[in-house]
């Protein structure tokens, strides 16, 4: 017989999560039409993140926002356990969010709709082309932040892959400076493959941002690397740690990070 949280996930959970994100997603949507700037729509996007901490049982432990400089523009590279992640970061670090996701998550009713209209990146993993860099640097303009997941999906067991160097090609390329966040217990929370969440406390550690000025594209996997240790460090893993830490084998041809990873 499956667990009490199994059944608490699919007969409460999931049809609860199911109510904010089509109420809150129509709200954000119409909302689109008359605030393109899509500041009100992020507010929908937290509110939905609360609800969904609030419901499931799960609280945040936070630690270095301080020592960002509130009027600049970042990439945020956190490490990714969890589905939990995007709620647990929306909801903790704030800043005028937007996130890096791939194109296909455009077609999901409410979720997709919504990232598609309110300045959300999504991204043809396959032909990226220049047009990324231009939303990228619109962004900056408006005064936007970016998250990114750079291993490019979520950890089975919590370790580090080895992040992608196409998300720091970017960032290189755009002038914004990298902040390594280390996200440390929302597996516990809901695991990859596992239809089933439990209330849990995650902490979130927030590093020293790492300026991009002066940086060549070409350096964008020892970058990629750098910041994977610095999160490395925070979870304890130390430099190097985890899956996939084989020789570097240059950069890929894309930015490859997961808002919702399936």
């Amino acid at each position: 017989m499956p667990p009490y949280h199994w059944w608490r996930t699919v007969f409460f959970l999931i049809p609860a999560i199911a109510v904010y994100t089509t109420v809150l997603g129509t709200v954000s949507l119409a909302s689109s039409f008359f605030d393109r700037s899509g500041r009100f729509a992020h507010k929908c996007a937290r509110a939905w993140s609360w609800l969904i901490l609030k419901t499931t049982g799960v609280t945040v432990e936070l630690s270095g926002l301080d020592r960002l400089p509130r009027r600049t523009s970042y990439v945020f590279a956190a490490n990714h356990q969890s589905i939990y992640d995007i709620p647990v970061l929306f909801w903790t670090l704030d800043f005028e969010l937007r996130i890096l996701a791939k194109a296909s998550l455009g077609a999901f009713p409410f979720l997709g709709w919504h990232l598609a209209r309110t300045g959300h990146v999504l991204v043809d993993r396959k032909n990226p082309g220049a047009d990324l860099f231009r939303q990228v640097r619109t962004l900056m303009q408006a005064g936007y932040s970016l998250i990114v997941f750079p291993e490019g999906t979520r950890s089975l067991d919590g370790s580090l892959s080895r992040f992608r160097a196409g998300t720091f090609m970017m960032a290189i390329e755009s002038g914004l400076p990298v902040v390594p966040v280390a996200v440390d217990g929302s597996r516990m929370v809901m695991r990859k493959g596992q239809l089933m969440t439990s209330p849990g406390h995650v902490r979130v550690t927030v590093l020293d941002p790492i300026p991009t000025a002066g940086r060549r594209p070409e350096e964008a996997r020892a970058f990629a690397r750098q910041v994977q240790d610095a999160i490395a460090g925070a979870l304890g893993e130390g430099p190097g740690h985890g899956p996939g830490q084989g020789p570097d084998k240059g950069v890929d041809p894309a930015p490859d990070s997961e808002a919702v990873s399936a």
